[in-house]
């Protein structure tokens, strides 16, 4: 099947495949999401605003792989370390592949892995990069549910990807107990 581009911006182009119109990324390989699991039972998350809702948006961190020339040559893995620790400040000492899908399998082409980080060590304040403003916050997994519908009456969102991401800790959780 060919690919028409109808429109090419500078990280994203708009393409049609017979009748289907996507969205597909110029540069990187793939998006990787992190869950830090703490050994107190806490879950890190983030908050930062995002343009396209106009809110404030509760998820894990995340970032895409090999996406600038810095980051060409790198593994999913260290993908995910350098995304958390610039995010959140925190370390993960241990961290491995949970699952992988489809970020939006009607809208983009993008596949997301999933990674558990564990033995975090707090290295920095995080926050991100020069373009985001990213509050980070540690929650008790048991907890973190309320305090989502609290941070929801304020006026943010929430992403899918932590109700996952929190039904995968709580099974963990269950095991480890």
């Amino acid at each position: 099947m060919t690919k028409e581009i109808l429109f090419e911006g500078k990280y994203l182009r708009l393409v049609r495949k017979q009748t289907w119109e996507f969205v597909e990324r110029i540069h990187g390989d793939g998006i990787v999401v992190i869950m830090p699991l703490t050994e107190k039972k806490t879950v890190i998350v983030i908050d930062q605003y995002r343009a396209a809702l106009e809110k404030r948006v509760i998820e894990f961190p995340a970032g895409l792989v090999r996406d600038m020339e810095a980051h060409r040559g790198e593994s999913f893995e260290n993908a995910a370390k350098r995304e958390l620790e610039e995010e959140t400040g925190y370390r993960a000492g241990k961290i491995k592949v949970l699952f992988r899908g489809p970020a939006s399998s009607g809208a983009t082409a993008s596949m997301i892995t999933f990674f558990l980080a564990e033995k975090l060590t707090k290295v920095s304040e995080g926050g991100g990069d020069e373009t985001e403003d990213i509050q980070v916050h540690e929650i008790p997994v048991k907890k973190l549910a309320g305090w989502i519908q609290k941070m929801e009456k304020k006026g943010m969102v929430t992403d899918p990807k932590v109700y996952s991401g929190l039904y995968f800790l709580e099974k963990i959780g269950a095991k480890r107990s």
